[in-house]
């Protein structure tokens, strides 16, 4: 079979499982393009201009009229990209489920604190605000069921949720669907956060906003509690009057191999390059954050005008890179078939717009939950939840935590290794665990504090210490 054939072959396996003609069209661009070439992945370091010199949220803010801001800010609609289950953690539910912190004594769940920072701007500031999920088909229901549930939250005009699309995971060997039949549902993927705006044009939210008065959107993921609303940077989005505005942040050697924006030299305007999209002798440039000094934090603002003429100009399909991610059917099992899961970014977005730009933001605003060792420092006493649904921190300049994945990357292995709370990292600096240590009750790690691998499960006492040299002898502390 031909390339061709086995694009129509997924199309007609699409169409059985009842997925839309907008999603098949979608898949169909990822095939072709994945199909048809090889080198076009790859964005060159000599086709691209380093990032530099991206105006600040502290330069800014001491421009802003913080009155007239509210205006901007009434016309913004807030987007939260909410598909994933957090199986890197072993969750089967929403990720944004999972537990936080307590806050006067409740548990708070991302959902929670997201639906808190809206009602607290609505209420504070007198702005509609409406929030959106893109849900999955395994997140949808759990989402709902919280927002539901919530006496405080209503919104009767504008949708609370739009669905992602989903497409088949191509076997590498033939090119054909994967066939998966002990666990069907893995034959099926996500295809990347940049299926938001096919999913935008197809369910007719962009219309539905602007007949409602709003003029902008703010998209960030429900895993980035920082990404809150802000009326300084929706009214900097006005006043630049650029179609599209990515949130930067200054990188550190934590983030050498993420995302980042960069200036294509043929037509000069900003590209994002995933570390995916790097060849192999083009690594250590990108990696270099003193040559590349931003990362992508994966919040965007977008006029809500501008995108709805790009998508248009496309038929709903906008030609984002391509990203092959590959992977086996099973991501549990090394030994399941190899297959290709073919995705966009989008954040890629802002190569397709003139005069998009970009705002250097701080840590502040980039608190993202990845793994289990993210869960410890959001879980510690280094933050504080505040009134307004803010996790704070003193300097968001965190510890490096690295916890054996063998006891601690699952969540239910995880929280039964911390029964009562996370240890003390107020004076830690790093926090490696090795081993499977259990913990009781106010114990506090300080310096480079490690734990060895013992053989056997092991158990730091009530209030003890852990330092450098492990569990600190009570001799010591005389």
């Amino acid at each position: 079979m031909t390339a061709n054939e086995h694009a129509e072959h997924c199309a007609q396996v699409m169409r059985e499982h009842g997925m839309s003609e907008m999603s098949i069209a979608q898949f169909s661009h990822l095939y072709d393009v994945w199909a048809q070439s090889t080198e076009t992945t790859w964005i060159r370091e000599h086709d691209i201009e380093p990032l530099l010199d991206v105006p600040s949220f502290h330069d800014i803010y001491q421009t802003i009229d913080h009155e007239k801001a509210v205006q901007a800010f009434g016309k913004t609609a807030f987007i939260k990209l909410n598909g994933g289950l957090g199986t890197s953690m072993g969750l089967s539910c929403a990720k944004s489920l999972l537990p936080v912190r307590r806050h006067k004594a409740r548990q708070m769940r991302f959902l929670d604190i997201i639906v808190g920072q809206v009602l607290t701007a609505r209420e504070r500031l007198g702005v509609p605000l409406p929030l959106t999920f893109m849900n999955s088909f395994r997140t949808s229901a759990d989402t709902l069921r919280v927002l539901e549930s919530n006496p405080r939250f209503h919104q009767d005009d504008i949708p609370v949720e739009i669905m992602q699309h989903q497409e088949p995971k191509i076997d590498i060997a033939t090119g054909e669907p994967v066939r998966y039949p002990q666990r069907p549902e893995l034959e099926w993927c996500p295809p990347g956060h940049g299926d938001l705006f096919s999913t935008l044009w197809e369910s007719g939210l962009l219309d539905t906003l602007w007949d409602n008065g709003m003029r902008y959107l703010f998209i960030s993921n429900s895993d980035n509690l920082g990404a809150r609303p802000s009326r300084t940077l929706a009214q900097y989005f006005e006043n630049t009057g650029a179609p599209f505005m990515a949130e930067v942040a200054v990188r550190t050697e934590a983030d050498r191999k993420g995302g980042h924006l960069v200036r294509s030299r043929e037509t000069g305007r900003l590209m994002l390059r995933e570390m995916s999209q790097v060849h192999p002798d083009d690594r250590e440039h990108a990696q270099n954050i003193s040559r590349h000094p931003y990362f992508n934090t994966n919040s965007i603002w977008i006029r809500i005008d501008a995108l709805r003429d790009l998508l248009a100009s496309h038929d709903g399909v906008l030609p984002l890179p391509v990203i092959i991610n590959k992977k086996t059917v099973d991501p549990t099992d090394r030994e399941s078939t190899p297959v290709v899961q073919l995705e966009t970014a989008m954040g890629a977005a802002i190569s397709l717009f003139d005069e998009a730009t970009c705002v250097q933001v701080d840590r502040m605003r980039f608190l993202p939950v990845k793994t289990t060792d993210d869960l410890f420092i959001m879980r510690s006493d280094r933050f504080h939840l505040t009134d307004q649904f803010e996790m704070e921190d003193g300097n968001y300049i965190f510890p490096n935590v690295e916890l054996d994945p063998r006891y601690y990357k699952n969540i239910d292995d995880f929280n039964e290794r911390f029964p009562y709370n996370v240890p003390s990292l107020a004076a830690a600096n790093s926090v490696r665990i090795e081993g499977d240590w259990t913990f009781g009750q106010n114990v506090s790690f300080y310096g480079d504090a490690v734990l060895q691998d013992q053989g056997r499960p092991s158990y730091v006492p009530n209030g003890e210490f852990v330092g450098p040299q492990g569990i600190e002898p009570d001799e010591w502390l005389a």
